[in-house]
């Protein structure tokens, strides 16, 4: 795999437009892991979102029918709506968190619009754990804990990744290559 390496540039209108499509890195440093969020978790986020837009729709079908009659559109409607919503919610969801391992740091990436970027030297790292319920097992997919040291950020993590075990082993190969 060929990786993208960026200096950092000192014309600013470069940087704005390099910014959000690459990962600037240094001049040894190499990407261990790439990732979004798995398909596969985002299920269970369709799951719960399907059960509330069909409870929202029998309560909106209950009052109509109590009012003048049952308007079959409009439950239509909020399914229809809600549906749409719930797909490109997750999608978006998915493609715009980006957690990235290299061989000197860990980096999340969140948002589409507005942008939300939380970054740990790997020399900080203390531990790394990683936790799978009984769906999450079937779907193969769980989050990788991070503890870093000197910071209180508990929401350090890769949520909902595919094979959380080989993202652990991605971590510990980035930091075993860190300390030669």
């Amino acid at each position: 795999m060929e990786t993208l390496k960026l200096r950092p540039s000192t014309d600013v209108r470069l940087a704005v437009y390099v910014a959000p499509v690459a990962l600037n890195l240094g001049p040894s440093e190499e990407v261990v892991f790439e990732g979004h969020p798995s398909w596969r978790a985002i299920l269970s986020f369709y799951f719960q979102g399907l059960l509330a837009i069909f409870a929202i729709a029998a309560i909106a079908g209950v009052v109509t029918a109590i009012g003048d009659g049952l308007s079959g559109s409009l439950v239509g409607a909020i399914v229809g709506i809600g549906v749409v919503a719930l797909v490109l919610a997750g999608f978006i969801k998915r493609i715009a968190t980006v957690y990235t391992i290299t061989n000197q740091r860990l980096r999340i990436s969140r948002g589409f619009v507005a942008r939300k970027v939380q970054e740990a030297r790997l020399e900080r790292v203390q531990n790394v754990n990683y936790g799978q319920g009984l769906i999450d097992r079937v779907f193969n997919v769980g989050t990788v804990d991070f503890d870093t040291a000197g910071t209180d950020d508990a929401e350090f993590r890769f949520a909902w990744v595919a094979d959380p075990e080989q993202v652990v082993r991605a971590v510990h190969t980035a930091m075993d290559g860190e300390e030669r």
